[in-house]
């Protein structure tokens, strides 16, 4: 009799199933989930995947401790006015069907405002009105539709975090199982009769599938559950040809010792999937250091302001930040710890945080949260914490600002799997055929034979080990990239463009001079004070010249990208900027490099910028230009075009009074006309330009810029090296594509033996080892020494 399946989880209905329309459930918990579903018109979710939820399950009373005011305050990844942010692990996440339903939250409750999932964490970060919904309803509503989160309060605290134990004990298993496997398979290499008798044979054989079991059934799980869902997608992923492997290995090695047809190749199956392990453990370690490196290192060589005892304003890296500390966080500069704000008109943008673009207003004593930028005159704040380097870690890797890059992104591993999929599946079609007719019995054994030989394994090594190899080489010459896609697509770059102040130019090393009509000093202290609110390399320049005034709060602030500061303190007004922009008919614009200054609607004159360069950066323009294209995109008049054409190679292109629009829109044509473009930028204004990008990569000095908009961080002493590090990506590659090749030769050899019908277990044994270990060393090897010819 055909069992009755659940239309919402798929599990048996048993003897009573609960029927509606044409539609049976196992139990009212699924029915309501559907009719949850159904009303709000989400029905999609099951034409996903069919059978893809779970079974609800009871709760009542469980979640009355998300009342608790300080349990909140521990798990709220944000918690400011009306809205709050929280980070859930759902450990039933596990298709497309579970992503949709958890990023259309919003369309079950009007008081979410977004969600978005994380597939590889198993986690989703919900958006929502705490005034409209609290998040003991939210943890409710998540357990009625069978997405029932894991809340442990031990989990939230970042020193907890390490890496997955449940990878350790599987590389654990896999590891022992392998070493005893070879052990006991050694007499049947060499035929050792005086040890090897008939009466033990059978049962070190049996050992030996003992020993696998684990390995097979929990070790390698992964891979087939990732092999299924790239099959049930339409997918022919890497995993495919993998789980095939293992499964063909299991089981033909198990048929060889019942019909006691030989040892098997209990041997290759354990060692597979070890070095499988193996693999994907130095992926994670990797990915955990960098994560670590960044927290410290990565993303903080950018410094924050901070003002002493005795008033006077010092940079100190982000890191070194401690709770009490007085911080100055100026027009555009992330606020880098959670505090309290103590002077000046607070207006922060959350949009880092919370993908809301509206500004928060916040005054003196209110509560101001980290990853929020301040949009207008400099504050002062109190740190009530150190830096959280996990949660701004998170800021940065936030799906907000690297959607669009990531969508349609293959990488080079990926690439291949589905042509060497369908080469290696051919492959043994057509020799099984030609076995069939040839020697039927043969025919099962050749077909097994090349699936076993032709796993993947060696290929789904190269990339990781290089990759994760190149960015911590990279992290410790200064240059900090997000992932390894980074460095993939920062191979195939063929033009670059550069911003000119703050990037290319040294923001300290500018000579300033001043002509006009002298400035009083009340509208000197007014200068002082605009230029202090300003992130703008030229205000940093200019504002360290001047001399020092007491610390006024203004009145009013406004900075117009790309044109200037306006700032009012009672009834004076200034005006700084382009001649344009303060109402002046500028004769010397088209010399110089020039800042504007009107006082009260009345001109008075302009401090003149004569920029010195970055130490190398003509080198830097001569190396790229043999092999890339290059131009600069500059915000500033062409006061400096004669200086720059001397720099440059010949017929460089140099754009000038470039609105952040314009260069965004620059970078668009280029890609229109399929060109890889890499844009450097300060990380000010150049944020849509490092988002539109293949590559953004932002130039750190010594303020806080930080733009999560980029894909890396470059160190400003650095940058002259910046050609090196192109070239060394493209070499990473080159050695991956290098470490295929030595894979394929292993296949091509092993592949003769299995076409052939002359597949031994020794054979499996040497080649697939031999195999994985030999591409390890070859890429480990090669990317030391590709990091020894780096520059310090």
């Amino acid at each position: 009799m055909a069992k009755t399946l659940c239309f919402h989880c798929g599990d048996d209905c048993g003897n009573s199933p609960i029927a509606q329309e044409d539609k049976h459930f196992c139990c009212n918990g699924c029915k309501t989930v559907y009719d949850i579903f159904a009303t709000n018109d989400l029905s999609y979710y099951y034409e996903l995947q069919s059978a893809a939820g779970a079974t609800p399950k009871e709760i009542a009373g469980k979640y009355d401790f998300l009342e608790s005011q300080p349990i909140l305050e521990k798990l709220l990844e944000f918690n400011d006015g009306t809205l709050q942010i929280i980070n859930l692990y759902i450990p039933h996440i596990h298709c497309s069907s579970c992503i949709w339903i958890l990023e259309n939250l919003n369309k079950l409750h009007p008081a979410i405002n977004s969600s978005q999932v994380d597939f590889p964490k198993k986690t989703v970060r919900i958006s929502f009105n705490k005034t409209k919904a609290s998040l003991k309803e939210l943890v409710v509503l998540l357990s009625r539709i069978g997405y029932e989160p894991y809340i442990s309060l031990d989990d939230m605290e970042p020193q907890k975090k390490g890496v997955d134990r449940s990878l350790l004990y599987k590389l654990g298993i896999s590891g022992f199982a392998f070493g005893n496997v070879m052990f006991l398979s050694f007499p049947e290499y060499f035929e050792v009769g005086e040890f090897w008798l008939e009466q033990y044979k059978g049962f070190f054989r049996w050992l030996m599938f003992a020993f696998s079991l684990p390995v097979v059934f929990y070790a390698a799980q992964g891979y087939f559950k990732a092999a299924y869902k790239g099959l049930r997608s339409r997918i022919l992923n890497m995993d495919v040809p993998i789980a095939l492997g293992i499964i063909v290995l299991f089981l033909r090695s198990t048929m060889e010792i019942i019909f006691d047809l030989g040892a098997g190749f209990f041997d290759s199956l354990t060692g597979l999937v070890f070095f499988l392990l193996l693999g994907k453990f130095f992926q994670q370690k990797t990915y955990s250091y960098l994560s670590f490196e960044r927290d410290y290192k990565s993303y903080f060589p950018i410094a924050v302001t901070k003002i002493t005892k005795n008033n006077k304003e010092v940079s100190v890296q982000v890191y070194d930040i401690k709770k009490g500390d007085r911080l100055l966080i100026r027009n555009e500069e992330l606020i880098p710890v959670d505090g309290v704000v103590l002077s000046g008109n607070a207006r922060i943008d959350y949009s880092f945080v919370t993908g809301e673009s509206d500004p928060v207003h916040k005054f003196s004593g209110d509560k101001v949260y980290a990853g929020g930028k301040q949009l207008q005159s400099a504050i002062e704040m109190e740190a009530l914490k150190s830096v959280s380097q996990s949660y701004l870690t998170q800021l940065w890797s936030n799906a907000i600002f690297d959607k669009d890059k990531s969508t349609g992104f293959e990488n080079i591993t990926d690439s291949i799997g589905k042509r060497f999929t369908i080469t290696v599946l051919s492959i043994a079609v057509i020799a099984t055929s030609f076995w069939l007719v040839k020697d039927p019995s043969k025919a099962i054994n050749v077909f097994t034979a090349v699936l076993i030989i032709a796993c993947p394994c060696a290929i789904a090594l190269a990339a990781p080990f290089t990759l994760g190899n190149m960015l911590r080489i990279f992290g410790r010459k200064k240059f900090y990239l997000k992932d390894t896609r980074a460095i993939e697509e920062l191979a195939k770059i063929d033009t670059v463009i550069f911003d000119k102040t703050g990037t290319i130019t040294a923001p300290k090393k500018s000579n300033i001079c001043y002509e006009g009509i002298a400035l009083t000093a009340a509208e000197e202290s007014l200068l002082k004070n605009t230029l202090r609110s300003s992130n703008h390399p030229l205000s940093r320049s200019l504002y360290d010249l001047l001399d020092a005034h007491d610390i006024i709060t203004l009145d009013d602030y406004e900075e117009n990208i790309g044109q200037g500061l306006m700032g009012t303190k009672a009834q004076d007004r200034i005006k700084i900027g382009s001649a344009h922009y303060v109402g002046h008919t500028a004769t010397n614009s088209l010399e110089t490099t020039s800042v504007h200054i009107s006082a009260n609607d009345r001109y008075k004159g302009s401090f003149l910028f004569h920029n010195e360069y970055r130490k190398g950066i003509s080198e830097l323009f001569k190396e790229m230009s043999r092999t890339l294209d290059i131009s600069i995109l500059s915000g500033d008049n062409a006061g400096e075009r004669a200086r720059l054409e001397q720099l440059t190679p010949k017929g460089t292109p140099l754009y000038f009074n470039q609105k952040p629009d314009d260069k965004m829109e620059f970078i668009r044509g280029l890609q229109d006309n399929r060109k890889k473009v890499l844009m450097l930028g300060d990380g000010l204004n150049d944020a849509g330009a490092l988002a539109q990008s293949d590559v953004g990569i932002a130039i750190s000095e010594n303020v806080n810029v930080f733009s999560p908009a980029c894909d890396g961080i470059l160190d400003a002493k650095n940058l002259r090296h910046l050609y090196q590090y192109i070239t060394a990506s493209k070499k990473a590659i080159r050695i991956i594509r290098l470490s295929f090749m030595l894979s394929l030769m292993y296949n091509a050899v092993g592949l003769y033996f299995a076409v052939t019908g002359q597949l031994e277990a020794v054979i499996a044994a040497i080649l697939m080892p031999l195999s994985s270990i030999s591409i390890v060393l070859f890429t480990t090897v090669a990317t030391n020494l590709l990091a020894k010819k780096l520059p310090s």
